[in-house]
């Protein structure tokens, strides 16, 4: 396997040129550079992680902490643009990433805990915060390099790289009711999540501003899977006083609403108005008048892991906080009417 030293021999420069070069160090030429990595790719070199651990100390791998849905693999499905980001970016800072899964019923303190203790990774990524979340103060306690994907109500300084939930909340019911709707519904996945609870906020911030009481019974909580959404929305489709609106969590949850109302003949844009939350730009492809809420979920991964990068770098740094705006599409909606037919 080639080494430095073969490819500092081949060209006629030192090692440390050579190591600085494949770093992109800013002190090596770019023409320098380029040869260097022309080379490398050449003979096959491959960086010895390894090696560099025993002298350092470091693994040189960073984790992120994932929980699954198990047996709702589309909502997994979902994760990956998420996952494509976070890999790639690590690649370019010289690092690995791994992938630690978490069921529903494990405890997210315990698996934090075994984490820190397996010394496995050199920074986290910890993801579905909730309140008061209590990984946070535990991994500054311990001094573990850390980002979370999300916020908590904590007032402590952390990192975080999160989605304005509120303002897309927000944006989408005010946007239903531009069209002329005044019963609109919200979904929301796992009511402890911190983003329903700021998804909430935005709702009832739009709903208060236009003077109406919020109906308890239009707000859902669950996973918001196909099947559990469209039963959700079915039965508020069947309800004396029906939605006209409807602000999706995400596109798993749009695909149910989809279903309940084709299965009563109603029509998206004409008798319900729906404002969905995509991940996967799954919507575009529907044939369906729906406003979609985008975020480019890889370049939030990328951020993640340059995030985790410098505070590894920098412990002492500044703590960085990064808040990710919605796209807005408004998919050519037509307004709502409130004459639905229901069973």
């Amino acid at each position: 396997m080639a080494n430095l030293k073969q490819i500092a021999a081949e060209l006629s420069l030192s090692v440390t040129t050579v190591s600085r070069a494949l770093k992109d160090g800013p002190e090596v030429h770019p023409l320098t550079v380029a040869r260097v990595k022309e080379v490398a790719k050449r003979v096959g070199y491959v960086p010895d992680h390894h090696g560099r651990a025993l002298k350092t100390g470091r693994t040189m791998t960073l984790t992120a902490v994932l929980p699954m849905e198990t047996s709702d693999y589309l909502s997994d499905l979902a994760k990956l643009p998420l996952i494509e980001g976070m890999t790639l970016a690590a690649r370019q800072t010289g690092y690995s990433l791994s992938i630690y899964s978490t069921t529903p019923d494990d405890d997210p303190v315990e698996s934090m805990r075994r984490l820190l203790q397996a010394h496995s990774a050199d920074g986290l990524v910890i993801t579905r915060m909730v309140s008061g979340d209590p990984r946070v103060k535990l991994l500054l306690d311990r001094g573990m390099p850390f980002v979370t994907f999300g916020r908590t109500d904590l007032d402590i300084a952390y990192p975080y790289v999160d989605i304005d939930n509120e303002q897309i909340a927000y944006e989408a019911t005010r946007r239903l009711m531009a069209k002329g709707c005044r019963r609109i519904a919200l979904q929301l996945l796992v009511p402890k999540d911190q983003a329903s609870a700021t998804r909430l906020a935005g709702y009832q911030r739009a709903i208060a501003e236009a003077g109406i009481a919020v109906d308890q019974s239009l707000i859902g909580h669950g996973t918001f899977t196909i099947e559990s959404s469209a039963a959700w929305f079915d039965r508020l489709l069947a309800s004396s006083d029906p939605p006209t609106g409807l602000a999706c969590a995400n596109e798993l949850g749009l695909l149910g609403a989809l279903h309940a109302l084709g299965r009563r003949g109603l029509e998206p844009g004409r008798d319900v108005h729906i404002v969905a939350r995509d991940n996967t730009r799954l919507a575009r492809f529907l044939p369906a008048k729906i406003g979609v809420h985008s975020v480019d979920m890889a370049a939030v991964g990328r951020t993640l892991v340059e995030v985790l990068e410098r505070r590894i770098t920098n412990p002492a740094g500044p703590v960085e906080t990064i808040l990710f705006k919605g796209e807005f599409d408004p998919g050519e909606q037509a307004g709502c009417t409130n004459n639905l037919a229901v069973d």
